[in-house]
Parts: structure tokens; sequence; C-alpha cells
């Protein structure tokens, strides 16, 4: 994913759900609808989670140093699992319980006419946002099916935006059927079961970006793909005898990791296994952009029955 990309779905996000926060709230102060005030720190939480998102994109720009000598990548990681966490307790527990006051403490709406208009502003505003994240989203995704690009995406910005967009937009809905039909029976029930409707969409929403990013923290290596990209590269060379071990780890969203065992001829003087060594990070950096940190020990192959079995130098193929 470009940088450019993922700012561009985040600001769009950002600015439509400062506007739409700033006219929830006005809508609640003068309706009074559960609905309404879960949905303005809806939005207000993804206000600042879309804040959240630039700064750790910013910070991730930052050069090594000696304190972090693979660079600061994995910053964005890290802000995205502060967006979940934020999603859930700020989002969703606060509209669990502000559904649950309503529920045990009913009032009516005043202004009923206000948070229908506020909400319907709100599905276009929101519309728009969704629009632009999945036109970025579609510029990487390829042939992706959407549920694998959320959960195999290794740039967190797109999944994270796409989902609250999903989730806002839903949320709408909800609380626009629970403001209708408040209006329509006169019984505020309805508000309040809106709003907890959008407290449990909210948890669930910031659980799946929990557990996906949580995943990318950890460290996640290549792709099947890219993985495969990698060993042919590595296998494709004229003076490799084989791949003997092959290990991956994204640094951050756009730097690959790759540290390989390779195996050569045995009677190749040094001077000529240092060429082949650079002629084969080229060929992998070629394969595969994102692999900018290459690693590569020469070996020399053994047949498995002659190999120590406390050392990993035999040949392993397709596995990393």
């Amino acid at each position: 994913m470009s940088a450019t990309g993922g700012n561009k779905a985040i600001i769009a996000a950002m600015l439509a759900n400062a506007g739409i926060a700033i006219t929830k709230f006005i809508a609640w102060a003068f309706s009074g609808s559960s609905s309404m005030l879960a949905e303005g720190v809806h939005s207000l939480a993804d206000t600042g989670n879309q804040v959240l998102l630039l700064v750790g994109g910013r910070k991730a720009k930052r050069a090594a140093d000696a304190e972090h000598p693979f660079g600061y990548g994995r910053e964005r990681f890290v802000y995205a699992f502060v967006v979940s966490i934020i999603l859930f307790s700020v989002g969703g527990v606060f509209s669990l319980y502000e559904g649950y006051e309503k529920l045990t403490h009913p009032h009516p709406l005043e202004n009923a006419w206000l948070p229908i208009v506020v909400l319907l502003v709100a599905i276009v505003l929101e519309s728009f946002s969704l629009r632009t994240a999945i036109r970025e989203s579609n510029l990487v995704r390829g042939k992706q099916s959407w549920v694998s690009f959320v959960r195999h995406a290794r740039q967190p910005e797109l999944p994270v935006v796409l989902l609250e967009d999903i989730a806002a937009l839903t949320g709408l809905v909800f609380a626009l059927a629970g403001v209708g039909l408040t209006i329509i029976t006169g019984n505020s029930v309805f508000d309040a079961i809106g709003t907890l409707a959008i407290g449990v969409l909210l948890v669930l929403v910031a659980i799946i970006l929990g557990i996906e990013t949580k995943s990318l923290l950890v460290g996640e290596g290549a792709t099947a793909s890219d993985a495969e990209a990698i060993r042919s590269a590595i296998n494709a060379h004229p003076e490799v005898v084989s791949l003997i071990h092959m290990k991956t780890l994204y640094l951050g969203p756009d730097e690959l990791l790759v540290a390989a065992k390779v195996a050569f001829e045995p009677r190749e003087r040094l001077v000529d296994i240092a060429a082949d060594i650079d002629a084969v990070e080229a060929t992998i950096r070629e394969a595969v952009p994102a692999a900018r940190v290459i690693y590569i020990e020469p070996d020399v192959y053994r047949k498995p029955s002659d190999a120590n079995p406390s050392t990993d130098a035999f040949v392993i193929r397709g596995t990393d």
C-alpha cells in the first residue's frame, strides 16, 4: 500500500467523522436521544483513531538508530492496536452503558426530527468516506476476497479505516431504526435497543481489529506467494546448489527481513561466494521489493544422512 493512498483514506474518514461528531452531539443535546449520544461518541472516537493512524505513520518513518537498528516501522502496528483498544473502550463499552441507562431510566425524545436529519446526512458523508477506503483498498487488494484482505494485510491502516467505516454506517442504520421506531411508537425502549446494538457492533469490530493487529505485533512472515517467490529467486541462481533454510519477518508494513542459509559449491573461493550472495540479494529484491533487509549465510550441501542432527545444514524446500 502506498503511504499516499493510505493517508488519503485516513484523512477522508477523519474529516467526515469530525463533522459528523459535532452534528450528532448537537442533535443529542436538543433531542435527548441515547442513540445520538452513542453515535456522537463513536464518531469522536473514530476521529481520534484516524489522528493516531496518521501519527503512527509519521513516527514509523524515523531512521534506524542504535537503540532500534531495524527502524521504527512497527510503530504503525502499535498505533493500529491502540485504535482497536479505543474503539472497544470509548466506543463500544460507552454505548453499551448508555443503552443500559436508557433501558432502565427511559425518557421521551424531544425535537425528534433533528436526529433523523442528522443521521441521514451522516449516512451520506460516511458513504463517501467508505467509498474512498474501498477505492484505495482495491489498488492493493488484488484478487483477494475482502475477508482475506483484512486478515492478511501487512499494512494496517486501510483495513482499520475500512472496518471503522463499515461499523459507522451499520451503526447509523441501527441508530436510525431506534430513533425512527421510538418516534412511531412513542416507546423509548427502541432508542435504547439501537444504542445497545451500536455497542455490540463496536465491540465486535474492535475485537477483530485487535486480533489482526496483535498478530502483526507478535511478528508475521512473508505471505505464501512472496515466500515462494523468494525461494524461487534463490534456487534459480546458477551458483546456488540449494536453499537450505529460510526465515522471514516483517519489520514494518513495507519492510521484510529475509534470513537464509544457502548452499554453494564447496570449492568456490570466498570472493566468488561474496559476489554470488550480492547477486542473489539483487534477485530477491527484484522478485519481492519489500525484502529490503537480507542476510544470507553460505554453507555446503550435505546429504541428510551425513548432516549433524543438531544442525540444519540440509536441504529444506517449500517451508520457511
